[in-house]
């Protein structure tokens, strides 16, 4: 349930509103619009009685909520949530956040040169896995701690913000410390464990879409987040499973859209993992920006072929800079800034 107040409404009002909320036994979020201010009912809302609170001074209308997401629901939260990032960036809003970097951490030489190349070309934020989840036993498994403590020194040189994945909820304490936006990969999408951990923690969330995962079922993973109490959820389109083989996976634009009338949440899509093909990334990304994505992720590496992990998706850092040349006037005609 949520109940809209009208524009004039005065906090004496609200308060009254709110306390009739809380006796049907429901927690109540506040959601502070630039149109209204909506009250959300976190919780069982059958025992709320709807007929009363419609009838209070200052409420302009009462709503049920049909969607199993409530926190993440755009009718909770009206206003488009944008994501404070160190260093003055931001995921949402005017402007569109790129983050690039290798699919992992490979060397110190690797990493920093990547990280300086990236973001003299305007990157908001560098990409790189330190632990990664592998099909197979045998592939490259990251650095681990090393690869985190590289990235900190490509931050160093760069001031660039760092965002790795996490695999382990013994790992938290380390990537609080030391990253700066923690992702949540495709296949922990659904691991609850972790996500309700995520939401202990105040550093941003970067959730990957599963594989096979619904639209709903994605933002019921970012509801498991924000309803452990971290509101700072950004949500990552890579590609869904079907029957098509030619791609790596199937890069569903449709999904932007959906999630962004459905939900407030800062919305990024990776053409690299969706794709596979590097030469399909330039063409995809900008796709995604003209369907309303946030931002985007990136796979950049200065030497592909040679690379440890994914290097057939992956860019080289001259080809990033024509791409972010290309995807400024881009921007601009979808309302958005690099």
């Amino acid at each position: 349930m949520i109940v809209v107040m009208k524009q004039q409404a005065t906090q004496a009002q609200m308060d009254a509103a709110i306390q009739i909320m809380k006796e049907g036994g429901v927690k109540v979020m506040v959601s502070r619009g630039t149109e209204a201010t909506v009250l959300g009912a976190e919780g069982n809302a059958k025992n709320i009685d709807q007929e009363r609170l419609s009838q209070l001074p200052g409420v302009e209308r009462v709503m049920r909520v049909s969607e199993p997401f409530k926190m993440a629901n755009r009718k909770y939260h009206p206003d488009d949530t944008v994501v404070e990032l160190p260093g003055g960036g931001a995921v949402g809003g005017k402007k569109l956040a790129v983050f690039a970097g290798p699919c992992s951490v490979e060397s110190r030489a690797q990493i920093t040169a990547i990280a300086g190349q990236v973001k003299l070309a305007g990157a908001a934020g560098l990409r790189g896995g330190a632990f990664k989840p592998r099909t197979s036993p045998y592939s490259f498994q990251g650095m681990g701690d090393g690869g985190i403590r590289l990235l900190e020194e490509a931050r160093a040189e760069t001031g660039l913000p760092i965002v790795s994945e996490i695999m382990s909820t013994d790992d938290l304490p380390l990537f609080e410390e030391h990253v700066d936006v923690i992702q949540i990969g495709a296949r922990n999408m659904q691991n609850f464990d972790l996500l309700k951990h995520m939401g202990k923690t105040t550093k941003p969330i970067l959730l990957k879409r599963g594989m096979s995962s619904t639209i709903e079922e994605w933002l019921m993973s970012a509801e498991y987040i924000m309803d452990s109490g971290n509101c700072r959820v950004i949500l990552c389109e890579r590609g869904i499973r079907t029957f098509e083989s030619y791609t790596r996976n199937t890069l569903d634009l449709s999904a932007v859209l959906a999630v962004k009338q459905l939900s407030h949440l800062p919305v990024l899509v990776d053409p690299s993992h969706a794709c596979g093909h590097a030469w399909m990334v330039e063409r995809m990304a900008m796709a995604a920006v003209a369907a309303g994505a946030d931002g985007l992720l990136i796979e950049v590496h200065n030497d592909p072929k040679n690379a440890l992990c994914d290097g057939p998706q992956s860019i080289t850092p001259e080809d990033f800079a024509r791409l972010m040349e290309r995807l400024a006037p881009l921007a601009q005609c979808a309302g958005k800034e690099l």
